[in-house]
């Protein structure tokens, strides 16, 4: 009797837990109270809430989450609240994350997904995948009669980037567009897709029954640019993270795919600063006229990789940042804090990190607290013995981010640097990085996350960067429809053609002006001569 008590417990339990959906309704008083909470978290602990956005915008934009839960009743409309307040704020580094539970759950749908990968081609969003209904590459106009660009607008929320940038976003959308479809639109059974094929004006329809959860990635897994762009989505080995490769007697080409090469302890950093001096020193023996330094697939890493690559690439001083903050003594709301220690245990383990926080930041003004001059982010940096004097050319595009687009920011200020491709995700002037911490609400157990420190970054004024933006190139180029068909680097094919041009405009210039020389200097010859006659 008793086991049969249990075996009943069990299972009433597990039809309890597989029963829990995104979709199950919330109530409003629940989400008024976890909103409240999240609000007074984010003015407590998160610097960078005032970074891109006035204290009148922030609370206009709370103002509409209270009347948005007014028409809310579901869960999932909760969520989808507190993921436009996260993105609201412009922060790469801000995350909202579902209960273990309700995200297991959504793994486990087994229908009600969009069935193919998509992937953003000359500002069109185009079938990134070989076998369907749709062929490959036809250009999406629509789906189940909503226009695809204000699809995309709709989902922009589920992936942040810093400031008001937007190419980034297209990277979350590339990857997980059926999954963000899903929370933004709910299960649906069929989606009727009005799309263009390849070289035509004539819009066609199509109805295409839904996929589970677990088939839409197998799908994204065999889409039809993987070739191209795996290395971004790859757990990369030590010896796969950067690559040195010389194109001619003249240029060769850094590719460096992550910052995550350990600290100064550990053996992986000390075989990147090997390998960094052996390619300076090659540049410089071999007289290199041209380095093409590939930071595309980079979304950061660790200290000090980023600011020792920027040693060999730089003639002036520098520092990692101008002026880095936080806006708290002690972490607030421990209550909340995301993590398993009890309550009443969690201030002697924190006690710790505070003390941290208060000798890295130290100086106290109106605003927060500050690093000061004994920082080691801070300490004034002088370039490498041999660091590169002549053209770089750097190559990034909207999966630059956190470290990648500090280092990238950094490089594209030398006056020697050309900048290709496309806008980063991370910022230009700063970002909020380094330290993270987590929350997660009592009612709806939405965890999330934040950077605390907020970042000035030691690079110069341009004339085409904003504040509010990631670096802007100073020739915008992107793969075009052509070369995503047959998976070709339209950039890398761009950059060295570039090279080829001014390398043969500046020949026929030099042969003009010896040219000029040689007539002026017959000419004067000739003068002296009739002079003298």
């Amino acid at each position: 009797m008793i086991k049969f008590l249990t075996f009943i417990f069990l299972m009433f339990s597990m039809i309890i837990s597989f029963g829990q959906s995104i979709d199950q309704s919330f109530s409003k008083e629940e989400m008024k109270k976890d909103l409240e909470i999240f609000k007074e978290i984010r003015i407590k602990a998160n610097s960078g809430l005032y970074k891109y956005r006035t204290e009148k915008q922030i609370d206009s934009i709370y103002n509409w989450a209270e009347y948005q839960i007014g028409k809310s009743c579901t869960y999932i409309d909760f969520y989808n609240i507190i993921c436009q307040l996260t993105d609201f704020e412009g922060s790469l580094h801000n995350n909202t994350f579902f209960p273990k539970k309700l995200k297991e759950n959504l793994i486990n749908e087994s229908n009600g997904y969009f069935p193919y990968p998509i992937k953003c081609i000359d500002k069109k969003w185009r079938i990134n995948f070989d076998v369907g209904e749709i062929p490959l590459g036809a250009e999406i106009i629509s789906i189940n009669d909503i226009p695809i660009s204000e699809i995309v607008k709709n989902l922009y929320k589920y992936f942040t980037t810093d400031g008001d940038n937007i190419t980034g976003k297209q990277i979350g959308i590339n990857t997980h567009f059926s999954k963000y479809f899903r929370l933004q639109y709910g299960l649906i059974n069929d989606f009727k897709i009005g799309f263009k094929q390849i070289n035509s004006d004539k819009e066609e329809n199509v109805t295409v029954k839904s996929i589970s959860y677990l088939q839409y990635y197998n799908n994204f897994r065999k889409r039809h640019s993987k070739p191209f762009d795996q290395i971004y989505y790859a757990d990369l080995q030590e010896n796969q993270k950067y690559i040195f490769k010389k194109i001619d007697s003249l240029t060769a080409v850094l590719t460096i795919y992550t910052f995550d090469l350990g600290n100064e302890k550990t053996l992986e950093h000390k075989n990147y600063i090997t390998f960094l001096e052996n390619i300076f020193s090659t540049l410089e023996n071999e007289n290199f006229k041209n380095l093409i330094v590939d930071v595309r697939q980079n979304g950061g890493g660790t200290d000090p990789n980023d600011i020792v690559t920027y040693s060999y690439l730089t003639q002036r001083n520098f520092q990692e940042n101008k002026q880095a903050w936080i806006s708290f003594k002690k972490i607030p709301f421990l209550k909340y804090y995301d993590t398993t220690i009890p309550i009443f245990l969690r201030p002697f383990v924190v006690r710790k990190y505070n003390r941290e926080f208060q000798e890295i930041f130290p100086f106290q003004n109106n605003i927060g607290y500050y690093q000061d001059e004994n920082s080691d982010d801070h300490k004034i940096r002088i370039p490498n013995m041999k660091a590169f004097k002549g053209n770089i050319y750097l190559l990034i595009s909207p999966a630059v981010a956190s470290a990648g687009s500090l280092f990238a920011a950094m490089v594209a200020g030398n006056e020697n640097t050309i900048v290709m491709g496309e806008e980063t995700m991370g910022g230009y002037f700063g970002h909020n990085g380094h330290i993270p911490i987590e929350y997660k609400l009592p009612n709806s157990k939405i965890s999330f996350s934040f950077s605390v420190v907020n970042l000035e970054q030691d690079v110069p004024n341009k004339s085409t960067q904003k504040f509010n933006r990631g670096i802007i190139p100073d020739y915008e180029v992107s793969q075009s429809f052509a070369d995503f068909i047959r998976n070709e680097d339209t950039l890398m094919n761009y950059v060295l053609e570039f090279i080829k041009r001014k390398k043969t405009a500046s020949s026929s210039k030099r042969f003009f002006i010896r040219n000029q020389l040689k007539t002026k200097t017959i000419i004067l010859y000739q003068f002296i001569g009739n002079t003298v006659s």
